[in-house]
């Protein structure tokens, strides 16, 4: 079982690359089942998800070869994936359904897992492909997708990242032209969409609610690297803000991290744009208020690792959570480093200011476990974190490293040993003095 201990670091100082975005990665390794030429990508972060997408492909017949960080991808005969297993350990599975379809007109695929955030239904995946003239057949945890696919005009009820994603993807070999309104905007979008068009895909208006693809009769091959982790960057960011560090995070891209960018100014933070990235300087002092919206709103993503520097802020701060409904279990967690939190529905109270203290405690989802590596910087002695379900390793590379060279004392270790844990009291919580 992955473990991580984390002990009280002194103020975070130096530099560190952020890794490639692991949700620009996942799509854009599924879209390379649009094509029977090579596709070469170039900084592949070494993450369990991307490990069992890679699996995915070659269930689905893609030959798949890795050198370093470079992944090369070759298609020449491809269908729906043999192994049902890898399908139910993550969502972004669900992501071979366009691209499949799209090509070979047909794909069989098991219901799709991933972090116990919340639901997250992939209906606007299934009306949108019928949209486009998909026949959509359901039985048990099985969806079967078929038919011949022509352009439409689809409207998304919510700007679904996946939906978005998956349709653009198979309108791409959809015979006409295709609108989808309401898309999501996040950059991972943008970057599929960058992707796409250098295969040959004729697609306007990435990164806006309303993008227009153009169907086209195949795509080539192509070579590519995906945009820097965002929610990478972020996590890293509040590292800095929790220790009073001066950070540069080199290869972030500013212009993807504007909410909690403005978030952590607004704290006390000096954040400045920089040739190589981004420079953080200084420490979160003020409280704040944050509620999680879609792109280019507050991320969701980001509410873990920023609730953890709004325990340190003196005052009252004030989350609300928008997106998932199950998005704080790492509440219970964050208590018992003696974090003074109050959950109302989707709306979380903490009261900063207050010191926390190491202990043992367990990652209950992927930003869950940031957000416990975050505390146990700033938590008196040493903090365990067990990750029984390896989620830290899904969407971080290698995180306790990089805290490591920016000064941090972070580890990975294994330990087998069952610790007993004293039961939260989640009605815990005091007022300001």
């Amino acid at each position: 079982m992955p473990q991580y201990q984390i002990g009280y670091s002194p103020r975070l100082s130096g530099e560190v690359h952020v890794s490639t975005a692991k949700n620009a990665v996942l799509p854009i390794l599924a879209a390379a089942l649009l094509t029977q030429e090579e596709i070469i990508l170039h900084q592949v972060p070494q993450l369990t998800d991307v490990r069992h997408m890679l699996g995915i492909l070659r269930s689905c017949g893609a030959e798949v070869s890795e050198e370093n960080a470079d992944v090369r991808i070759r298609g020449v005969s491809v269908g729906s994936p043999k192994e049902n297993a890898l399908l139910r350990t993550m969502r972004a599975s669900v992501l071979i359904l366009g691209p499949l379809v799209a090509r070979t007109g047909a794909c069989v695929l098991s219901m799709p897992g991933g972090c116990a955030i919340g639901q997250r239904p992939i209906d606007l995946h299934l009306k949108g492909l019928q949209k486009l003239g998909a026949k959509v057949e359901q039985e048990g945890g099985t969806v079967q997708v078929s038919g011949a696919l022509k352009g439409a005009n689809i409207y998304l009820d919510f700007p679904s990242v996946g939906a978005t994603e998956n349709l653009i993807m198979a309108a791409v070999l959809a015979k006409g032209v295709t609108r989808i309104e309401n898309a999501a905007k996040e950059p991972e979008i943008t970057d599929l969409c960058h992707f796409l068009t250098a295969m040959g895909g004729r697609i306007a208006g990435a990164g806006t609610a309303n993008i227009i693809i153009e169907g086209v009769e195949s795509l080539h091959g192509a070579e590519y690297t995906p945009i820097p982790d965002r929610i990478e960057a972020g996590t890293l960011a509040c590292a800095a803000a929790l220790t009073e560090g001066s950070v540069l995070l080199e290869g972030a891209r500013t212009d993807h991290m504007r909410a909690l960018l403005f978030k952590l100014s607004e704290s006390g933070v000096i954040c400045q744009e920089d040739v190589r990235g981004l420079r953080l300087r200084g420490k979160a002092r003020h409280p704040m208020e944050a509620r999680t919206l879609s792109y280019p709103g507050f991320p969701t993503d980001m509410q873990a690792p920023l609730m953890v520097v709004a325990t340190q802020t003196h005052g009252l701060s004030v989350f609300l959570e928008t997106i998932f409904e199950n998005r704080y279990m790492h509440v219970v967690e964050l208590k018992r480093l003696g974090a003074h939190i109050r959950v109302e529905g989707q709306l979380a109270l903490i009261q900063g200011g207050r010191t926390l203290n190491g202990a043992h405690v367990t990652a209950t989802d992927l930003r869950a476990a940031a957000a416990l590596m975050l505390a146990g910087l700033i938590a008196q002695g040493q903090t365990t974190v067990s990750d029984p379900a390896g989620h830290l390793m899904r969407g971080y590379e290698s995180l306790e490293d990089k805290l490591t060279v920016l000064g941090a004392e972070a580890k990975k270790l294994e330990d087998r040993i069952n610790v007993s844990k004293k039961p939260a009291n989640d009605g815990e919580f005091m007022a300001a003095n």
